[in-house]
Parts: structure tokens; C-alpha cells; sequence
């Protein structure tokens, strides 16, 4: 059975590299790809596991923490309102580090200078809870990359790996998600590679989980050593993926891709 599952991954593989990448004229979300189950799941607030996240971070929003025994809604009041958009458009750069962030990023900075509190671990349920609780905020509104000359180095450094073949399989994110969306391999959709429903509760996690742990995943896949958590080749991989979804928005705009967060997927 092993044997027979490497095989058909091989492939797979082999097919995903005969092919010339060619990006989708009209963005489609990963929801598109999913079962009429899978979606209904995320289209029912009720039935969304992550929404049991969002609830966490609700309650966060408003607990004063560390030493400063400040609440989130003490500076920001309001979610609904303060945070209305602010997902839409990370990451962003960061003046005080000089680098691109990713909302998580931002979150635990906030958590350090404004509460001075221990930032929260990569991937922990209070991080992912206080980041799907953002993120719903701006359900709905089309991703919004900022127009920022400080971050087009990161953006191309992103396009570069996203482009670059990896690991013992030899693989590109191109050669699969432009190449081959639509398509299957080993068993699974190949999606075309959007970032508007994060973070997600994924069917085979068991749990949310944010982009950066998905990319790191398929750097996994391809039997490729992932970045850290955090690691500017992973925030560049976050912000060309959004830039490259808005100026797909921006040339077809009934194209254009919503924020679904917290998504699920398979």
C-alpha cells in the first residue's frame, strides 16, 4: 500500500513538472474546490469549527494581560469597527523592525510594547484565536495589499520562491497551483494558491491553522526544509500571494476574492 501511495505521488509529481505554469485568467478561492459539504461547513457560522477560535479571541480582545493590564479593546474599542479592513492588508511594513510583518507578527508586537505581555508561540490556540478573530472582521472585503515601495523587495523575493523549484521532488508552487489547479494529486484538489480565507480550520489538522503553517507544509511535501515561523521568506511568500490576488481583482474585477476567515478546508 505504501508503495503504491509513493508511486502515484511520483506520478502525480512528474505530471505537475511536464507542465508549462500558467496562471488562471480568473481567480477562483480554494472554496471553489471543495466539496458542497466542506463548504456548507464554512457558510454556516454554527457548523464553521473555527469560529470556536474567533470566540477565543473575542474574550482575549477584551482581558487586560501583562504587565501593563491592558485589553486590545482598550486601545482599539470596537473590533468590528477598529479592525474592519486591517487583515485585508498584511502583512505590512513594519518601521520600528525595518522588515515586512504578518498580522501575527503584529499582534505579538502589540502584546509586547502596548500590554508587555510574552508574546505568544507560533501556531498556539491564543495567537490563531486573536488572528481569526481579526481576520473575520474583514469578511468580505477584497484583499488590499498597501501600495508601500518598502515592501516591493519582499513582494519580488516572494514571486522568486514561489517560482523556485524545491526539495527531493523538485517542485515549484508555480508548477502546481498555476499549472495544474483543478487537478489532482495524490487524492487531493490542487487549489490555485489564495490566501483569503486565513487562518483555516483544516479536516486533516483537526485544528486551525495559518498560512505560514500551510506553506510550511507544502515545503514539507516536497520534501523541502520549511522556514521558521516568521522568517521573511515566509512573510514574502504572504505578500506577493496577496498582491498577486489584487492585481487579478483589479483586471477582472467580477474575479475579485473576498476574505472567508475563518475558512475550512479539507
Amino acid at each position: 500500500m505504501k508503495r503504491a501511495l509513493a508511486l502515484s505521488l511520483c506520478l502525480a509529481a512528474a505530471a505537475c513538472l511536464a507542465a508549462e505554469p500558467q496562471r488562471s485568467e480568473a481567480p477562483r478561492s480554494g472554496f471553489d474546490f471543495m466539496s458542497p459539504a466542506t463548504q456548507a461547513m464554512q457558510r454556516d457560522d454554527s457548523a464553521n469549527p473555527g469560529m470556536l477560535w474567533v470566540q477565543d479571541g473575542a474574550r482575549l480582545w477584551e482581558q487586560p494581560a501583562g504587565a501593563a493590564q491592558r485589553a486590545c479593546a482598550a486601545c482599539h474599542d470596537k473590533a468590528a469597527q477598529s479592525m474592519r479592513g486591517v487583515a485585508a492588508r498584511y502583512p505590512a511594513f513594519d518601521a520600528q523592525s525595518g522588515a515586512p510583518v504578518a498580522l501575527a507578527q503584529r499582534i505579538n508586537q502589540c502584546r509586547q510594547t502596548q500590554q508587555r505581555a510574552a508574546p505568544w508561540a507560533a501556531e498556539s490556540q491564543e495567537l490563531l484565536a486573536m488572528e481569526a478573530f481579526v481576520a473575520l472582521q474583514s469578511r468580505g472585503l477584497p484583499l488590499a495589499p498597501p501600495a508601500d515601495p518598502r515592501l516591493q523587495p519582499a513582494r519580488e523575493l516572494g514571486e522568486r520562491l514561489y517560482r523556485q523549484r524545491l526539495g527531493q521532488l523538485d517542485l515549484s508552487c508555480a508548477q502546481c497551483h498555476d499549472g495544474r489547479a483543478g487537478q489532482r494529486l495524490g487524492g487531493s484538489v490542487i487549489p490555485q494558491a489564495h490566501a483569503n480565507a486565513y487562518p483555516v480550520y483544516r479536516l486533516e489538522w483537526q485544528t486551525l491553522g495559518s498560512l505560514q503553517r500551510r506553506l510550511r507544509n507544502c515545503m514539507s511535501g516536497v520534501r523541502a526544509e520549511p522556514f521558521a515561523y516568521g522568517a521573511p521568506e515566509l512573510v514574502a511568500l504572504e505578500l506577493y500571494l496577496n498582491a498577486r490576488d489584487a492585481a487579478a481583482a483589479q483586471a477582472n474585477r467580477s474575479a475579485a476574492l473576498a476574505m472567508e476567515a475563518p475558512g475550512v478546508r479539507p
